[in-house]
């Protein structure tokens, strides 16, 4: 008996999409569905390339094609497309899909070096992304990059510079180094409005932003520029931490900015004989997140090579891709884009039923 794209469809129909709660048919992630003989090849089309549960969604797609009468081979090819946030963001030329703030109450949490692996490895993942440093009394992303000058200007436009396959601008890179600004609220503003308008950052699937701390100028100017997908708190787990992180969650709120969740950096260091240190207490990103209702992203353990990578210009997801912080950057980045990606689905209500053939 030979298999028919109906029959297909319809086991097809029966594999849902573990996040966003609907079936890949109905949510028109199946696509070139093709049969000859007892071989059916399509791909699915997931809402980002970071998908957390991609192998078990292609697990779960394979075995419900295999129960279709007459189906012996799959040439099955997983492929992904983001979906826009729909937000109009007038100032930027190209779409940017997602825009992401990474922000915290207080300095000294690592919201930099979250940020900067954060879009390093979404980048790995195959996502076109992009870094805006918008810390711009304290811009380090270049350091942190290895990045030392921009590329030449195309005409009125400033060209980012590019690293570990992400595109990233950055005062450190518009002064001369050591060079302090002394601006007041209106400068930071147009500072952050050129950023967004006179850089040519082409067509982005997700913009990462790292905030400078606090709840000053930036965050406000960034927030009225660029309409913001979600933003993402970086908290420490001790007490005074916590309570800076809350007020940075409730002003996101206040700009009525969706919260994507909480990480927790620093968490804690594994000692050479199997035991772990808490140097900064335990459990206050979950607790925080608990108490405002709000996703707990995941743990950032301490590792010496965080610090070293941060001072040579090696974020730890590129050098050191199989550590324990790595490994827990990767998941919270990947929770990050399933969370931006049901977001935009829901707010753009994107259940389209066609099936594109």
């Amino acid at each position: 008996m030979t298999p028919t794209k109906e029959s297909v469809l319809a086991a097809l129909s029966k594999v849902q999409e573990p996040e966003l709660h609907q079936d890949l048919v109905t949510l028109n992630m199946i696509r070139n569905l093709e049969i000859a003989g007892d071989k059916v090849s399509f791909t699915v089309m997931l809402t980002t390339p970071a998908c957390p549960l991609r192998g078990r969604i292609e697990k779960e797609v394979r075995e419900a094609v295999m129960t279709v009468d007459g189906v012996k081979t799959i040439d099955l090819k997983m492929d992904s497309d983001v979906p826009n946030d729909g937000r109009m963001r007038g100032l930027v030329s190209m779409p940017i899909r997602n825009a992401i703030a990474i922000g915290s109450g207080k300095g000294g949490v690592g919201k930099s070096t979250v940020s900067v692996n954060i879009a390093v490895a979404l980048a790995q993942s195959g996502a076109r992304v992009g870094l805006m440093d918008a810390d711009i009394y304290g811009p380090n992303t270049p350091t942190m990059l290895g990045v030392e000058k921009l590329p030449p200007p195309n005409g009125q436009k400033l060209i980012p510079a590019e690293a570990y396959g992400i595109k990233m601008i950055s005062m450190g890179l518009l002064v001369k180094p050591g060079q302090p600004l002394i601006w007041r609220g209106p400068m930071l503003n147009s500072a952050i409005r050129q950023f967004l308008g006179d850089v040519e950052w082409g067509e982005l699937d997700y913009l990462i932003i790292d905030l400078p701390p606090g709840t000053g100028d930036a965050a406000l100017s960034l927030a009225q520029a660029l309409p913001l997908s979600g933003a993402v708190v970086v908290t420490l787990p001790q007490l005074v931490s916590l309570e800076d992180a809350s007020r940075g969650l409730n002003m996101f709120k206040q700009l009525e900015v969706p919260i994507l969740g909480v990480v927790e950096n620093m968490s804690y260091l594994d000692l050479p004989d199997g035991t772990r240190m808490d140097l900064f207490g335990t459990g206050g990103g979950e607790e925080l997140a608990r108490a405002t209702n709000t996703t707990f992203l995941g743990k950032i353990p301490i590792d010496q090579n965080v610090r070293i990578g941060g001072d040579t210009g090696k974020p730890i997801v590129s050098s050191f891709p199989e550590s324990a912080v790595a490994k827990s950057i990767q998941d919270i980045a990947q929770k990050i884009a399933a969370k931006a990606s049901v977001a935009a689905m829901s707010a753009n209500n994107a259940l389209p039923i066609n099936i594109v053939e």
